[in-house]
């Protein structure tokens, strides 16, 4: 980002895109949800719910479930944005199943002044950045507050969405790529054998 005769503008943009980018705190333009604390009594071996916990996203296959019925806020749908906030953070769009969330999620509610998939991007490159400046024993601590009064550079939301289509579509050939070197050191492990 530049900023000539006190304009925001990158150097690097889309065709057809000029506009200034705006400086908006985070909180001003979407809103952190917390998920809800369970009792151990209300965490089922089956039910109708999925109670999605933070190690759904990473490690853990493992599910319990609820009969609860809540209050709209306490579910994530398929393309709801969330954030996982304890141990191990950061963004994810959820692509599964209707869901009651655990209070170590965040669900965002975006304004119209955002794209879902320019904020994931946002969130992504905080993330790199928070882990960048810490070393290997400290245990980053993410709170609600920091997250809505980090200050973003936003532009308007068409160029919000060529910016967070193109970023997506190289997310997309990494995770193939990663797929793809996996399946290379399986097969020369297998060879090895």
């Amino acid at each position: 980002m530049t900023k000539s005769d006190d304009k925001r503008v990158p150097a690097l943009r889309f065709k057809g895109f000029t506009d200034e980018w705006e400086q908006r705190k985070l909180g001003e333009v979407s809103t952190f949800i917390n998920g809800r604390a369970y009792k151990q009594s209300e965490l089922l071996n089956s039910g109708k719910y999925k109670v999605l916990r933070v190690g759904n996203f990473y490690t853990n296959d493992s599910w319990y479930y609820s009969n609860l019925e809540l209050a709209d806020k306490y579910y994530i749908k398929k393309g709801d944005l969330v954030y996982t906030w304890s141990a191990t953070f950061g963004p994810h769009i959820w692509d599964g199943e209707k869901v009651i969330y655990h209070y170590h999620i965040w669900k965002i509610k975006l304004s119209k002044y955002l794209d879902k998939n320019f904020t994931l991007q946002i969130l992504e490159a905080d993330k790199a950045k928070l882990l960048s400046n810490t070393n290997g024993s400290t245990m980053i601590h993410v709170t609600k507050n920091n997250m809505e009064n980090k200050v973003i550079s936003i532009p308007n939301i068409k160029e919000q969405k060529k910016i967070g289509e193109c970023l997506m579509k190289f997310d997309s050939l990494i995770e193939l790529q990663q797929r793809k070197a996996t399946l290379l050191k399986q097969l020369k492990s297998t060879l090895l054998d």
